[in-house]
């Protein structure tokens, strides 16, 4: 902040009916950005705020600045409609899923042991005991007195709520999965910030697996973020799923799912550990970790490794080596393994006619659930897709010379989650269609 900004005292107005308004600022200030680089810039506010306000409106949140005219008059504003937002999808999506597969899912810890008792099974007793064992490690159990003793000893300390979610996944096996509130917390952002791995970087990584002779293998990380302690100081109280604990003040030590800074914490932690292999992260992405190596003929290149939060792609001539050096520092899921699927893309090796060994993506799998998705949204009006079509569009039909009335607030939300699955088709690869999604996607707004 310079001299040119408006003081606290000066930020204010009075209207004609004798309301105080804030004035609309952000004059002479500016935030010092650190860039993936390295590199830091200070960037003038205006710019940084319509680059991405909620960013900058939780960092003035968390930094104690919100009540400075430059971020008042618009700061509380941003951070509710992103809550906003954030509610309806959930109510949307989880909340509203009462059944998966045809099996109920149940919504809190009673509730799951409950249908187990109804079912005679015991599924969900023991996904909950599975998950009960990776993350009991992530606390410390707080004894110096009651709730209320902690509210007024742990000062410093965020009380937030934790709970359970539920899922099932695709071969019907129960998962859960124990969640921190993390939206009841406040964190700057320099805490928060995670990268991942493009998709235009896996595919230029296979491109030089198939041109250089190169071994592809992958592997995923179990519970990834409980590795990494815990950037915040927050404590919550235990729920059923902490069986004779319940009602006891545990403290979080380490990076449970649903913090906000979980995912930094972990990139943070595993960038080091690559980087203790001698890898070097890239300019030009900075998940993509190369180191020269040479094979037993002589050829030199660089081998890659690729990092997708807790799934990792080794490009090499031994990427088992490189895997078993991984396995030492953190547990794996499962054995190594030639990647199938990505980032929601398919990968599958091909043999081209020429015997040279390459590798293709497509969007096999991704296009399978979204038929599902699409099928039930059109059942719900009695309609079905059209079981052949030669093109995308009718013949004959434009878009932008559409006539018809203007679509329901149900209907407007369909045709939008439409266009998405459209757009991320496109993304993963059926460039035939990015024509007609990019005229359907111009009336998205107002379809």
């Amino acid at each position: 902040m310079d001299d040119t900004a408006i003081k606290l005292e000066d930020g204010f107005t009075i209207s004609k009916n004798g309301r105080v308004v804030p004035k609309i600022t952000t004059r002479g200030w500016k935030l010092l950005v650190t860039w993936k680089d390295g590199s830091s810039t200070w960037v003038p506010l205006k710019d940084l705020k319509a680059f991405n306000p909620i960013k900058v409106a939780e960092y003035a949140v968390a930094n104690k600045i919100s009540d400075q005219p430059a971020f008042c008059w618009w700061v509380k504003d941003t951070l509710w409609k992103q809550k906003w937002h954030v509610s309806k999808v959930r109510k949307s999506t989880y909340h509203r899923t009462t059944h998966k597969f045809g099996i109920q899912l149940p919504k809190t810890v009673r509730k799951a042991l409950q249908i187990d008792a109804e079912t005679g099974f015991q599924h969900w007793a023991d996904a909950l005991q599975k998950e009960t064992k990776n993350f009991m490690t992530a606390f410390r159990h707080w004894d110096q007195g009651s709730t209320q003793d902690a509210r007024n000893k742990l000062v410093g300390y965020q009380e937030i709520a934790c709970h359970v979610v539920f899922d099932i996944k695709m071969d019907l096996t129960r998962k859960a999965r124990f969640v921190a509130g993390g939206h009841l917390t406040e964190a700057p952002a320099s805490l928060t910030y995670s990268s991942v791995v493009s998709r235009d970087s896996v595919r230029i990584a296979l491109l030089m697996a198939a041109l250089n002779n190169l071994d592809v293998l992958s592997c995923d990380i179990g519970n990834a973020y409980l590795n990494a302690d815990c950037h915040e100081k927050i404590w919550f109280v235990a729920g059923p799923e902490f069986g004779s604990l319940e009602g006891t003040v545990q403290i979080i030590e380490k990076a449970l799912y649903g913090l906000k800074s979980s995912g930094a914490a972990w990139h943070a932690m595993f960038s080091q550990s690559i980087r203790d292999m001698d890898f070097h992260r890239t300019n030009a992405d900075g998940d993509v970790y190369i180191r020269a190596s040479k094979k037993a003929d002589g050829f030199e290149y660089y081998e890659m490794l690729l990092v997708y939060v807790d799934d990792v792609i080794v490009v090499s001539h031994r990427p088992g080596e490189i895997i078993e050096s991984i396995a030492k520092l953190y547990r794996l899921k499962d054995k190594p393994a030639a990647p199938e699927f990505f980032l929601g893309v398919d990968i599958k090796q091909w043999d081209l006619p020429d015997g040279k060994r390459c590798w293709a993506m497509s969007a096999g799998m991704y296009l399978k659930r979204a038929l599902v998705t699409v099928d039930k949204m059109l059942a719900e009006d009695n309609s079905k897709l059209a079981l052949t079509a030669k093109t995308p569009f009718r013949s004959g039909y434009r878009p932008e010379v559409d006539t018809t009335p203007e679509l329901s607030v149900r209907l407007t939300q369909c045709y939008q989650q439409l266009i998405g699955i459209l757009r991320w088709l496109v993304e993963l690869g059926r460039i035939d269609i990015m024509t007609e999604v990019s005229m359907l996607s111009s009336h998205n707004a107002l379809p």
